[in-house]
């Protein structure tokens, strides 16, 4: 990414205190999102990313993106260079290990076309890159890294080094996305409450000798779920959670006892395994921020919380975030209030905080509950499937709180 010079001449608003609006730290998918979703807002916004390539593209990370997700890229207007390079899935197969009963979701479910979808970290990073090149408000500084911000009474400074030189840049709200380990959360010293699980996640890349048909699996094991993502294709994305020591004996397996030890779990409905380039292992944690804003400060996707992959929701959480701070920013700047205001940020956190608590609890549960062999719990559950099989009301809630359907919808879905 090409790195955008700042001069004063091009900065007029100087001689109001500022430079930008805001300035989001973190240029990777949650970041952009914001940038992009401000594109019409009319407040300038400076966009700072410290890495050229980020770790999630250099291990070709994949996620499940929802159908919320999938609305909100509509109403920004990027869909349509999203949709071609990403897998569609119109089923979902819920199963407990080896018990016979599987709960299948699909669209006649909530008379939609799609379920969802997953794509490569790189099919939508690319084309938030290029939208957010293309909107006149946006400034993108990459690599560009922030050694220090200072948080005033209507300014927050915050120091840039740039090509090895430091400049100071002024602006009325300063947006961490800049992942789990925030630095910018640290350094506003907002505390954080979790815990790390017992569990890590193996995550590949499989060709299988089937067709995937469009369809996403869930299979809760007692060491863990294991999710299967179809990609264009007919690739598919493994997500194998098993306990640490487990899981890294696993990963140092070589190709053809990995894949022996994959097709157990995997099933045999799509034939013999390929496996496709590298494997990685990385631990699962649960965390919430105690708070999502401070005056001239605000927290979205991973600097703001982290749950359990299950389900894909983490990503999911991030894109809501974004819209939803987008959404709060753009009604601020329509009735002339302080978008750094904590009056103002406030509507995002109680917004989001209290959305992404449930649904962190939620994916806390299912994680638990399956992920166990005692013996009431196992009953519980599998009755539960059971039940959800039976009762039509029950599937479609479950169905519409794993896709995003459920609680307050961002203005940018509503646009369709």
């Amino acid at each position: 990414m090409a790195l955008t010079q700042i001069t004063p001449t091009q900065t007029p608003t100087q001689k109001r205190g500022y430079e930008y609006d805001l300035a989001i730290v973190g240029g990777g998918i949650i970041g952009l999102t914001l940038a992009a979703a401000l594109k019409d807002s009319g407040l300038s916004v400076l966009l700072i990313e410290a890495r050229v390539e980020s770790a999630a593209v250099a291990k070709g990370q994949a996620y499940a993106v929802h159908m919320l997700s999938a609305l909100i890229y509509q109403g920004i207007g990027i869909w349509e260079k999203i949709l071609p390079q990403i897998a569609t899935y119109r089923r979902v197969r819920l199963s407990d290990a080896d018990y016979p009963n599987v709960v299948e979701f699909s669209t006649t479910d909530i008379g939609t076309s799609d379920l969802g979808y997953v794509a490569d970290h790189q099919a939508l990073l690319q084309p938030l890159q290029e939208f957010v090149k293309e909107c006149p408000n946006v400034t993108y500084l990459c690599p560009a890294e922030v050694v220090n911000s200072q948080y005033q009474q209507d300014i927050v400074a915050i120091d840039i080094k740039i090509a090895g030189e430091l400049r100071t840049i002024r602006s009325k709200l300063l947006v961490a996305a800049d992942g789990a380990r925030s630095p910018i959360r640290e350094a506003a010293k907002i505390k954080t409450h979790g815990w790390k699980y017992w569990q890590s996640c193996i995550v590949a890349f499989v060709k299988p000798e089937k067709s995937h048909n469009d369809t996403a699996y869930e299979r809760f094991w007692s060491s863990g779920p294991f999710a299967i993502l179809p990609l264009p294709g007919n690739r598919c994305r493994i997500v194998w959670t098993a306990p640490h020591e487990e899981a890294k004996a696993l990963c140092a397996l070589d190709d053809e006892q990995f894949l022996k030890e994959l097709s157990r779990r995997y099933g045999n409905q799509m034939g013999k395994l390929e496996l496709l380039g590298s494997r990685f292992v990385f631990q699962v944690q649960l965390m919430q921020s105690s708070r999502y804003v401070l005056p001239r400060l605000a927290l979205i996707g991973d600097a703001a919380h982290n749950c359990h992959p299950v389900g894909g929701q983490g990503l999911n959480l991030g894109i809501r975030d974004a819209a939803a701070l987008a959404q709060i920013l753009q009604e601020a700047k329509a009735t002339n209030k302080d978008i750094g205001d904590i009056r103002i940020l406030k509507r995002y956190q109680n917004w989001r905080q209290r959305e992404n608590l449930t649904i962190l609890g939620f994916t806390d549960l299912l994680d638990r509950v399956f992920s166990n062999n005692f013996l009431p719990i196992v009953l519980v559950r599998r009755f539960g499937l059971l039940t959800l099989q039976k009762v039509p009301l029950l599937k479609i809630f479950a169905l519409k709180l794993m896709i995003g359907m459920k609680g307050r919808t961002p203005e940018l879905a509503r646009r369709i």
